[in-house]
């Protein structure tokens, strides 16, 4: 169960289930854009980006500012590829899970 921000549960592992959720969809997104057979222009980037997100997910909690920048190149790369964007999607929600960017002021 997710708690509100700086409150989190662990899994059985010790392990923060949403470090858990991310490494998951990245691995997920990684082996679908691997699998794809077409080459487009920003594929290098998508690529690049996942394996930092993946980094991240292996040194513990990652920090949310990265993992937002991370996802807009992802997002910005992959984004017109409907192929991945079922894991896409998955990511982009893992990422939500640490946090909402914060509001402009008013």
């Amino acid at each position: 169960m997710l708690r509100s921000l700086g409150q989190r549960s662990v899994t059985g592992t010790g392990e923060d289930p949403r470090v858990a959720e991310l490494r998951t969809a990245v691995s997920r997104l990684r082996r679908e854009l691997a699998a794809h057979p077409v080459e487009f222009p920003d594929r290098g980037i998508a690529e690049e980006e996942l394996a930092a997100l993946a980094a991240m997910t292996a040194d513990g909690a990652p920090e949310a500012p990265r993992l937002r920048r991370s996802l807009l190149l992802i997002a910005g790369a992959i984004g017109s590829v409907s192929a991945l964007s079922p894991g896409l999607t998955q990511v982009r929600d893992a990422v939500e899970m640490f946090g909402s960017p914060p509001r402009g002021r008013g």
